[in-house]
């Protein structure tokens, strides 16, 4: 594994204190989205469907390091949209690790040899990079040819000044396992830290709604992917062993959404980073009032074929420190054949409910009244001078 020892004590011994404080949830990574906007449209990207008013959105460096603060969270994952299309990123970032929280920068790397002048090698900071497949796969992903190209130019500038860079990748029912086997080795001789890795989630809004994964074929694409590299030990994942255990099919876990939640220009996103059905203005608020239970596979139907590292690395990561022993059976790496772990019971979940224009509509109003309000503004009389 590519987790950094720092990191590693820092989140164990986060959760042994909440756990010794009795607390049932807490977050484990604040899934920072600072905009909506980016510079790409892929075609199973359900984030940047918005109006023009929202995507031109910000969240202040004051609301964002407020939301570190407030979560708590050991671990912050800066997303979007494309993060360095926010001009005061470089202060966010400066923020969080003063605070130090580990920054996970994550980017389609159109920008980021163009902003790397803005930041400073870290233990706490890693540029997390966007890359779906080779050359042809990822290509085809973002729907912009010369996407791979300029990724991989970045990721070797970003290690030649020193800095730690992961990947992280989403897989699709159309990615072949030899190609993504070779995809890996590629990457590992680039000299990339490690590996996020993780399907892709079928957002509503999605363009593309042809090539999201079911449950069955997550678990068996990534066995037959694993099995390319010895139960997967041939790379490094900068992930927990157990959740990459889950992928395969091995361990039966439910989602735990509070382990990351989200702060988006909207608010706290009720339930989590992959679900918007409601926002509360405080952290606080996300966690007391979110009806959790109603959530999750086997409750909620858009959860249904959810295997995502957002939903499901906190429960790994909790279960490892939990369970220590279930991670020396990894010892030779993810088991990728034999019978696989019982799935969850979907008979009982309920419908799916569709009120994301809603929301959508309340922000507009929200946006219009403060335009108002602004205009209205009496200018003070130096301003006037």
């Amino acid at each position: 594994m590519s987790i950094p020892l720092l990191q590693k004590w820092a989140v164990g011994s986060y959760v042994v204190r909440q756990h010794l404080a009795g607390r049932k949830r807490y977050p484990l990574v604040l899934m920072l989205e600072p905009l909506f906007r980016c510079n790409l449209a892929c075609a199973g990207c359900g984030k940047i469907d918005y109006p023009d008013e929202i995507l031109n959105q910000r969240i202040s460096v004051e609301d964002a390091l407020r939301a570190v603060d407030e979560c708590g969270a050991p671990v912050v994952s800066i997303a979007g949209g494309e993060p360095l299309l926010h001009k005061e990123l470089p202060q966010i970032v400066q923020g969080i690790i003063a605070r130090k929280k580990f920054v996970y920068l994550c980017t389609n790397a159109l920008l980021m040899e163009k902003r790397m002048k803005d930041y400073e090698p870290n233990p706490y900071f890693v540029w997390s990079v966007h890359l779906d497949g080779d050359k042809q796969d990822h290509d085809k992903s973002v729907c912009q040819e010369g996407t791979y190209d300029r990724a991989v130019a970045a990721i070797k500038a970003a290690k030649a000044k020193g800095f730690r860079c992961n990947i992280n990748c989403t897989l699709f029912n159309n990615a072949d396992p030899e190609r993504m086997a070779r995809f890996f080795d590629s990457v590992m001789e680039m000299g990339v830290d490690g590996i996020t890795v993780s399907p892709g989630y079928a957002y509503e809004r999605a363009p593309d709604q042809q090539h999201f994964l079911n449950r069955t074929a997550t678990r068996q694409l990534f066995r037959d992917i694993f099995k390319r590299g010895n139960g997967g030990k041939k790379w490094s994942f900068s992930q927990s062993g157990l959740f990459l255990d889950f992928l395969a099919g091995n361990q039966t876990y439910k989602c735990t959404p509070w382990g990351n939640p989200t702060r988006t220009v909207f608010g706290w996103q009720r339930p989590c980073y992959l679900i918007g059905e409601g926002y509360a203005k405080t952290f606080k608020e996300l966690m007391e009032t979110t009806d959790w239970d109603s959530y999750g596979v086997g409750h909620y139907e858009k959860c249904a074929d959810c295997m995502v590292h957002s939903g499901f690395e906190a429960t790994a990561v909790v279960d490892s420190i939990s369970h220590p022993l279930k991670l020396l059976k990894l010892h030779n790496g993810v088991k990728t054949d034999g019978p696989m772990a019982p799935d969850i019971d979907l008979s009982k979940q309920r419908p799916a409910e569709y009120v994301f224009s809603r929301h959508v509509q309340q922000k507009l109003t929200e946006i219009q009244e403060e335009k108002a309000r602004t205009k209205e503004a009496p200018v003070p009389m130096e301003a006037a001078e």
